[in-house]
């Protein structure tokens, strides 16, 4: 039985950035700092580059192994796909 993936949706993260940049800008106001100024096309920048990043780095760290374990379990999972592929040619 498989366990449901879930995600993070593009409007959680937008919404974690802006409150992010409220922060900021909240805490450079107190301690007496120039605030951040930014319109809603900077913030729609923000938004798409950090989307970008993330969906890059997920897409190239799942298509690649690193570890010596993982190295083992694709040829564990080729060696599978190999018997599954001679298991179901016999049964034809």
């Amino acid at each position: 039985m498989s366990t449901p993936t879930r995600t993070i949706g593009a409007d959680t993260i937008a919404r974690t950035i802006i409150l992010l940049l409220a922060l900021i800008n909240q805490i450079l106001a107190i301690a007496g700092h120039a605030t951040i100024s930014f319109t809603d096309n900077d913030i729609y920048q923000i938004v798409s580059v950090c989307w970008t990043v993330a969906a890059s780095l997920t897409a190239w760290w799942k298509n690649n192994s690193f570890t010596c374990l993982a190295c083992e379990a694709d040829e564990w999972m080729k060696k599978q796909l190999e018997q599954k592929k001679a298991t179901t040619e016999k049964k034809e």
